[in-house]
């Protein structure tokens, strides 16, 4: 997009800011710097040394240079707009700054931000408003010439659009012509396409997914599915099933991040046994398309030490039956193969 951007993380700045993080390192555009009052003064590369690098800034006034657009980097459960953002929102656009975000809360039907950018001749870019016309699945997804893999996860926030970005470069590596499906805000922000799954009325949830699919499915040979949530999430399991049905995948990917224990944001929920996920993901997915887990990615970033990461990748993989990796930590291994 060769635009100019800042990103807004206010206090989430690394951990909890998996849009910001997604855009750091794979989004094409020139971060000018990241709004983060906690790290302020600081860089990007200080806490992410493998993204594009930029200053931290408390405020967006302190950006030096001109910026095109201000996208905003969290995902906030619930997908709320925090009071606490208004300034930063309210002088980009001041500025003549276009705004992404990719919340539940749509710029567009705040009434300030609206007038402020008629009034600069900006833009209020909200991704995750689905567009018009989106219908109920038909069953067709499975009649595209590409294989179709997905991923899917143990919970959210594990890995799955990472995994999916990452499984994508390694496959066009290996001389595959592969293509992301993006379902969430981050993928759709990175692709600059996409249907925002968890946004969709839930009856044309699978059919959003197959569209993607179908329109992609003819034009390369493997489509990487972005998975969103868990099927056993007590909040989200319903976008996972609906991504699960639209896509009719051909393969599946498991991720999980190494120690979670319980459902994140709902801690009095246990994460089942990962043999248990593998056979209801399966059982789920084959009254409509056979899909087997033919492969795992294990987020690491917990563990400090490479060896007891590669420990934790080789007893998840054992408890798979299926080959498994940190994709950023230890590369793609053998996973394109089992994918394909």
């Amino acid at each position: 997009m060769n635009e100019r951007v800042v990103i807004l993380a206010h206090e989430k700045f690394p951990g909890r800011s998996k849009t910001a993080n997604g855009v750091l390192r794979y989004g094409d555009r020139d971060v000018a710097a990241v709004l983060d009052r906690d790290h302020a003064g600081e860089r990007v590369t200080d806490h992410l040394p493998d993204v594009q690098d930029a200053p931290i800034v408390a405020s967006f006034g302190d950006v030096d240079g001109d910026v095109d657009a201000l996208v905003i980097g969290v995902a906030p459960i619930g997908g709320g707009f925090d009071e606490s953002w208004r300034p930063d929102v309210r002088a980009a656009l001041e500025a003549g700054c276009d705004v992404v975000s990719g919340l539940h809360y749509f710029l567009r039907d705040d009434e300030e931000f609206a007038t402020l950018a008629a009034e600069h001749g900006a833009e209020l870019r909200d991704v995750r408003r689905p567009h018009e016309g989106l219908t109920v699945a038909e069953g067709r997804a499975d009649e595209v010439d590409a294989d179709v893999v997905c991923t899917v996860g143990t919970d959210c926030s594990v890995g799955k659009m990472t995994a999916t970005m990452e499984l994508a470069e390694a496959a066009a590596d290996a001389g595959v012509d592969a293509c992301v499906i993006p379902t969430g805000q981050t993928g759709i922000m990175v692709e600059g396409w996409g249907n925002p799954v968890d946004r969709v009325v839930a009856d044309f949830a699978a059919g959003a997914v197959e569209e993607m699919v179908l329109e992609k499915g003819d034009d390369h040979d493997l489509l990487i599915v972005e998975g969103q949530g868990s099927v056993v999430h007590p909040a989200y399991s319903p976008v996972t099933l609906g991504i699960l049905h639209g896509a009719m995948p051909d393969r599946l990917v498991l991720c999980h991040e190494a120690g979670r224990d319980a459902i994140h944001g709902y801690e009095d929920t246990a994460i089942p046994p990962i043999p248990e996920y593998v056979d209801l993901y399966e059982s789920l997915a084959a009254p409509v398309h056979d899909a087997d887990v033919v492969a795992g990615a294990l987020n690491t970033s917990g563990i400090d030490d490479d060896a007891a990461a590669r420990d934790a990748v080789d007893d998840f993989a054992a408890t798979l039956d299926a080959p498994a990796t940190d994709l950023l930590r230890f590369g793609p291994g053998g996973l394109v193969e089992a994918i394909r």
